[in-house]
């Protein structure tokens, strides 16, 4: 028995501290759009979708965030649609100063990784074509741990 391939993972709901600086970071410089706020919540999302990503303070307003060592979100991830939008994300990040806490080139996808203000890791990430991914000799998936040439991402535009 097998899960359908169809099958996405539809939204994040992430427990933060202060609602109006995630907000500043999730809108401000990721661009997503507030589709509503509420009662210590809001919802935002990408070209009018209900909400992809959902914050609220009902049980962390003011909280720390997880220590080091503990269980909880390694990352979520965002997937662009392609290389020159991942690129704007990059130049957006650094317009805001906003540090990276690390760069990948996995062979199926480019990444940039950092974390939002309440500490939770983020991917900011675009897959290569299905027929682009690096394969064995035998035809099993090899993943990469490779340097992104992040001059050459932040330099690349709409074809």
């Amino acid at each position: 028995m097998s899960i359908p391939p169809q099958t996405r993972i539809g939204h994040v709901h992430l427990k933060v501290a202060d609602l109006d600086r995630s907000i500043a970071f999730y809108r401000g410089i990721l661009g997503f759009e507030v589709q509503q706020r509420t009662g210590g919540a809001a919802f935002l999302s990408a070209g009018g979708y209900h909400h992809h990503i959902a914050l609220n303070t009902w049980d962390s307003a003011g909280a720390a965030p997880p220590p080091p060592g503990h269980t909880g979100l390694f990352h979520l991830a965002i997937l662009y649609p392609s290389r020159a939008d991942l690129g704007d994300a990059l130049r957006r990040l650094r317009a805001a100063g906003w540090p990276l806490t690390g760069a990948s080139d996995h062979g199926v996808s480019e990444a940039l990784y950092l974390d939002d203000p309440d500490g939770n890791g983020v991917e900011l990430y675009r897959d290569r074509p299905r027929a682009d991914w690096p394969r064995t000799a035998t035809g099993a998936l090899m993943l990469a741990n490779r340097r992104l040439d992040l001059e050459d991402l932040a330099a690349a535009r709409p074809d």
